[in-house]
């Protein structure tokens, strides 16, 4: 028996595209075209509202990450207008993938609902600003997914009434996600995917898994962990993963060490549709490959002619 689950591989490219259009263009392309992941996300933040004017104006903190002479400064070269994500969205749909934006505040919100994606991502720093999640629940038909880094569980249990409340809650997809760039493979918690779907799965329309951690392995597992929730509670179904994608790990930026480049998000999306194929329950005690194996291969007693026929065959 299969369980009833197709997973979605979400490319993060967030910023990584260096504020370059042309490098964001062949993003989209490769994270569809050779990696297979089915949707590409970006980010939009209005940064004059978002950032206090002390740390606007202020020198960013990692001085050799920096685009330009403040924090500020730095943020906006990185930031395309909505023009260009209109652009970017006509991209995805020439390249076959969803287009997705994370919004970080109200402006951004109401800009990139505008352009009516599938899907719109209220990140984990911006999961308590209720101002933005009412203006998507009230202006957005689409789903609303919302990562839970950085984030207690009496204030993830507040969001879930608040989706509720708004008559939202099915269109929601929460996210399992530890806030680091890159994160220690013991703080990544996949358990947490599994508490989601126990405490939040019948209220919800999905859980996914965010991760920013090094490498592949933790994704099969989260896919594992994941569709066996599924299954042991009845419950919650697994839809997502999302990781960061850059084209070259060694590019200006504080995300690209936690992005896979293409050969690894390859290698994600290919191994994510192998694990859930393969994450299912034998249909019949003897499935149809075992069948020649059985008679080829497995002791029992038999007579002295079934014994020589099966030595036979074995030799064969």
């Amino acid at each position: 028996m299969k369980l009833d689950s197709e997973i979605q591989v979400i490319a993060e490219i967030g910023c990584n595209h260096l504020g370059d259009m042309d490098i964001a263009c062949r993003m989209i392309e490769t994270a569809a075209g050779y990696c297979g992941a089915q949707v590409a996300k970006f980010q939009k933040r209005h940064n004059r509202s978002l950032l206090p004017p002390d740390v606007y104006n202020r020198p960013h903190p990692v001085p050799a990450n920096s685009y330009g002479r403040t924090y500020g400064e730095h943020r906006e070269y990185l930031e395309f207008s909505i023009g260009q994500h209109r652009e970017l969205q006509q991209e995805c749909h020439r390249q076959g993938i969803e287009y997705s934006t994370s919004v970080w505040d109200l402006t951004s919100a109401q800009e990139i609902a505008a352009l009516k994606p599938s899907m719109i991502k209220v990140p984990s720093a911006t999961n308590l600003n209720y101002d933005v999640q009412e203006y998507l629940c009230r202006n957005f038909d689409g789903m609303i997914h919302v990562s839970t880094g950085m984030t207690t569980g009496r204030e993830l249990s507040s969001t879930i009434e608040f989706y509720e409340k708004m008559g939202r809650a099915q269109d929601l997809v929460i996210y399992a996600c530890t806030s680091g760039y890159p994160v220690p493979f013991d703080e990544v918690c996949l358990l947490e995917i599994n508490r989601l779907q126990d405490l939040y799965g019948e209220r919800i329309a999905a859980v996914g898994f965010s991760g920013h951690h090094i490498g592949t392995a933790v994704d099969m597992a989260a896919v594992a962990v994941g569709m066996s929730g599924e299954a042991r509670f009845r419950r919650g179904p697994f839809k997502y993963i999302e990781r960061h994608f850059t084209l070259d790990c060694s590019w200006k930026g504080t995300d690209h060490a936690a992005s896979l480049e293409p050969e690894g998000l390859r290698q994600l999306c290919d191994g994510v549709r192998d694990v859930s194929v393969a994450l299912n329950y034998k249909e019949k005690e003897i499935l149809d490959v075992e069948v020649a194996q059985r008679h080829k291969l497995k002791w029992r007693e038999t007579s002295a002619n079934e014994t020589d026929r099966l030595l036979l065959n074995k030799v064969s």
